[in-house]
């Protein structure tokens, strides 16, 4: 193949998740199933909260938004790989790669942020109770949230940029199911070599730096739980963070599987797994996590089932 710059290429092809003919409609109904999961049970999350006075605090203001970013995210790669399979192609656009690239760190890093938050808000709230209207007022989530919606702008905004200046052969076959970050960029005909230290120093930055605040969050609450004297005041204190630890511990596994197995050009049959755990298992989860771990929400279901314009609706 003659190299060739950016310009030239239109499009690049994608890896599908099995060549065998007789798989491809049951890998359809499943990453179809998982989707609308994913998509129905986020946003069912929401309206308990927007609907129920009670859960109008800090805690659930982060959840509804953690919720609406699952979304997003697992919107940005499944419903192209869906629409591949049904249409039996395989190729994306290069602007189309370039937003995919853009929309996916977009939203990686505003779960990743946003789990740190609500660490904080946790740690607050157990070691600081008697301030916590105080500390974690509407206009500081607030500012939190927006905080983290334009520091992920920008970084997803400066790596598409940079991938926009390589150049590529005219035929590419990313070894992925959807446009992944490293995976581009290792297949470019061009120096690579400044783009790798930001994509890594940005990685570090990203997701370093939220998991360094959980750490240290948690590390306060587990200091303030044991001076607690009682048995059941240390239990009510943890059980409000196992809803949390459970999404945090999905998250970091699963981005960690991605993270060590994106170093390859070639894709295994590990990396694929790591990538559809995060991508699509782990949003899908998180409300079955804070629905069966947490009483705030169950009650909130309850209550929405049985609000009168609800039911009418349903029967």
């Amino acid at each position: 193949m003659e190299p060739g710059n950016n310009t030239r290429i239109s499009e690049f092809l994608l890896l599908v998740l099995s060549e065998e003919e007789e798989l491809q409609p049951l890998i359809f109904g499943l990453f179809l199933s998982m989707y609308l999961i994913t998509v129905f049970g986020n946003l069912l999350i929401i309206l308990v909260i927007s609907s129920d006075s009670h859960l109008h605090t800090p805690m659930y203001f982060f959840l509804s938004n953690l919720s609406f970013v699952d979304i997003c995210f697992t919107s940005t790669t499944i419903p192209k790989m869906l629409w591949d399979i049904q249409n039996k192609s395989k190729g994306i656009t290069y602007g189309g790669c370039i937003s995919q690239i853009y929309f996916y760190i977009l939203f990686a890093g505003l779960d990743d942020i946003l789990l740190s938050v609500m660490a904080y808000d946790r740690y607050v709230a157990i070691c600081h109770p008697l301030h916590y209207t105080v500390i974690m007022s509407p206009r500081l989530c607030g500012l939190l949230v927006l905080i983290s919606w334009v520091l992920n702008a920008l970084i997803s905004l400066l790596h598409s940029l940079m991938v926009l200046r390589l150049s590529f052969y005219p035929l590419v076959q990313i070894p992925h199911f959807f446009c992944e970050l490293s995976q581009v960029v290792q297949l470019a005909s061009s120096d690579i070599f400044l783009k790798n230290i930001v994509m890594y120093f940005a990685a570090v930055l990203v997701g370093g730096g939220p998991f360094a605040g959980i750490l240290y969050s948690y590390s306060k609450i587990v200091s303030c739980i044991c001076k607690i004297t009682s048995a059941q005041g240390k239990y009510k204190a943890f059980s409000t963070c196992v809803s949390h630890l459970s999404v945090v511990f999905l998250f970091y596994f699963t981005a960690l599987g991605v993270f060590l197995s994106s170093g390859t050009t070639y894709t295994s049959h590990s990396s694929t797994v790591a990538s559809v755990m995060y991508t699509v298992v782990t949003p899908m989860l998180n409300p079955f996590i804070y629905s069966l771990r947490n009483r705030d929400i169950k009650e909130g279901l309850k209550r929405l089932y049985w609000m009168p314009s609800i039911k009418d609706q349903l029967y």
